[in-house]
């Protein structure tokens, strides 16, 4: 029997989650790339790279070419892409309340650098 849908998703959102993978997953929304080009970007060391990328791959979200002796990244999809376009925008649209309700609360908030009374 095949695992429920719930949880086929959580498997895809776990996979997701990793801020490396993430990043990635950006930069190959724009173009494929070649492990060399994604090494500046993604800011952490060649082995660890990699390891990133065979999980990205396992989970069928990226894909390889090989050209000679470079290997070069795309994503499976481009449905991948829109994904992390809805997770910007919610993300836009959750910062957006926050700073409203930051700028709720300060306004709300009496002088803090009024001098205070000492006590009677």
């Amino acid at each position: 029997m095949s695992a429920p849908l719930y949880q086929l998703k959580a498997e895809l959102f776990k996979n997701l989650g990793h801020p490396v993978r993430i990043r990635v997953l950006e930069l190959l929304s724009e173009r494929e790339h070649a492990v060399s080009e994604l090494l500046p970007h993604a800011a952490v060391e060649a082995a660890y790279l990699s390891q990133q990328l065979a999980v990205l791959r396992r989970a069928n979200l990226v894909v390889t070419r090989k050209e000679g002796s470079v290997v070069y990244y795309s994503l499976a999809s481009p449905q991948v892409a829109e994904l992390l376009k809805v997770a910007r925008a919610l993300l836009t649209g959750m910062l957006a309340e926050k700073a409203e309700l930051l700028a709720d609360l300060r306004a709300a908030t009496p002088e803090t650098n009024s001098p205070r009374r000492a006590p009677s």
